[in-house]
């Protein structure tokens, strides 16, 4: 097929080498500890991605434990109110309820190839532990979660069904008690449980090879929309892909699959969370990429009413493409993700994650606006739902 199809700059959206590099950012900035172990999980993902055994379990799980391949849904009398025709994406029908297990069942399965006995990982609105939680109950593994005290406040329900999964969540009480400090803390339990640990990162963040390789298990999502769109759309490309983006790891897997065809990617930040549309250069949990930072280059505290785009910096390969000009970061305050939220439950039936809400937030005032044009075709990843929003909605609504 080369309906929309697009000659990309070699190197985009591929393997980033050694260096970890994507451009100027990326790399393996980390402790000399932690040199060995991030060396180790690249050489066990580089040997698994082209082992066909590996590749075999992996969509056998997806198929099994995800329910994947989700589908592609018209949304219809959004899209008439709107003059524009939306496509969702509905990762928030796999299990677990988000795009997270798509990454985690690939890195538990990783973790199991390299003989590490238990998975440590970080959260922030709890999809990314819950899905390591069940991962972890389905191979075997026991597993701690380290989450940031205002988010085990504000995803109580989350906090539960990981505890109920039987993984031990651990409450960080430092700096924000956000996201960025859980995942601080998850770094520094690592370095000393290297040999019988394995780190599961939850986004396109952390050090070489994590941003890599995150994507590429996220990858499945951009490879099923595209298969689809193929079939629902006249063009076979839509002329918009929209993501949320907090580290960004939804939106690079729906990215990966229509970086090479003429789709403008657009990811959609918290107004108050915002690494790429605002952020500057500099360094933090292992990786160089655009943060939030006041004059003397110190991390500043990001906000979002949702849990999960509440990170002060942005995966280093959206850096990138930003700066390539392949796709575009806007922002949308909290206001507008609550009305998005409303309005797609009432209109499609859906109640979608706030983080998710985003994307449609800025759909809908695109299409107000003029910005996007009237019969646009939009494709949208929806990548959660929202029950575990639900508490902060009914104070909102």
């Amino acid at each position: 097929m080369t309906t929309g199809v697009l000659a990309t700059r070699p190197g985009v959206m591929e393997d980033p080498g050694e260096r970890g590099r994507f451009g100027e950012y990326g790399g393996l900035y980390v402790p000399e500890s932690l040199v060995a172990a991030c060396r180790e999980v690249e050489a066990a993902f580089r040997e698994a991605r082209t082992d066909p055994a590996f590749r075999e379990s992996l969509a056998e799980s997806l198929a099994l434990h995800v329910g994947r391949p989700t589908p592609l849904t018209p949304a219809r009398r959004l899209s008439a109110e709107l003059g524009v025709t939306l496509l969702l994406k509905r990762e928030d029908l796999a299990h677990t309820g988000s795009h997270k297990i798509n990454n985690v069942l690939g890195q538990a399965l990783l973790a199991l190839r390299m003989g590490r006995e238990r998975l440590i990982a970080e959260t922030g609105a709890g999809q990314h532990g819950v899905a390591v939680a069940t991962a972890a109950a389905v191979l075997g593994l026991p597993a701690t979660v380290f989450m940031g005290e205002r988010d085990v406040e504000r995803q109580e329900l989350n906090v539960f069904r990981m505890r109920m999964l039987g993984t031990e969540v651990v409450p960080v009480g430092t700096g924000s008690r956000t996201l960025k400090d859980a995942t601080s803390e998850a770094m520094r339990h690592w370095v000393a449980a290297t040999e019988e640990a394995y780190y599961c990162v939850g986004s396109v963040i952390g050090p070489n090879p994590y941003p890599w390789m995150v994507r590429e298990f996220q990858r499945v999502i951009g490879d099923e929309a595209r298969g689809q769109c193929a079939g629902a759309l006249p063009a076979a490309v839509p002329d918009y892909v929209v993501a949320c983006v907090g580290g960004g790891s939804n939106a690079a897997g729906t990215f990966a699959g229509f970086v090479d065809t003429t789709a403008r990617l657009v990811g959609v930040e918290a107004e108050g969370g915002a690494g790429a549309a605002r952020g500057s250069l500099g360094v933090l949990h292992g990786f160089r990429s655009l943060f939030l930072q006041d004059d003397h280059g110190q991390i500043t505290e990001a906000h979002s009413i949702a849990a999960g785009l509440d990170y002060p910096g942005v995966g280093p390969e959206h850096a990138h493409l930003r700066d390539l000009g392949r796709a575009r970061y806007v922002t949308v305050s909290d206001e507008e993700v609550v009305d998005a939220a409303v309005r797609l439950a009432r209109t499609e039936g859906i109640v979608p994650a706030l983080e998710s809400a985003h994307a449609v937030a800025w759909v809908i005032r695109a299409a107000r606006t003029g910005e996007l044009p009237p019969g646009a075709t939009v494709l949208l990843t929806l990548s959660g739902r929202g029950d575990k929003d639900i508490s902060t909605l009914k104070e909102l609504v």
